[in-house]
């Protein structure tokens, strides 16, 4: 099986962080991590470094592309950086799905 990970540290959240759905929302300096594995990636974020991995609210994701979960990994930082209670993207390009349909 294929499979890729990214790994960003030092991402600051903006104004009302980021939603997971382990431990509500996270703020502050934290560490995002993409896996992805053949047909989906699977997001999570730490307080940059802790040792407690939290998923964020909307992952996993159906992506079977490594390009596309590299786009998906840079999305996730960049919503962790606007804060909102971010989660994961769901309007990410099109081609990071088969059929071109989005996230399941």
């Amino acid at each position: 099986m294929t499979w890729a990970s990214w790994t960003t540290t030092g991402v600051f959240a903006g104004r009302g962080g980021v939603r997971t759905d382990d431990a509500g929302v996270l703020s502050g300096n934290l560490t995002v991590h993409t896996t992805w594995s053949g047909c989906e990636a699977q997001v999570a974020v730490q307080y940059t470094g802790g040792s407690d991995w939290f998923t964020v609210t909307g992952s996993p994701v159906r992506c079977v592309s490594e390009e596309g979960s590299r786009l998906l990994h840079q999305a996730v930082v960049d919503a962790v950086r606007a804060g909102g209670a971010a989660t994961v993207p769901q309007d990410i390009p099109a081609a990071t799905w088969r059929d071109g349909a989005g996230p399941s």
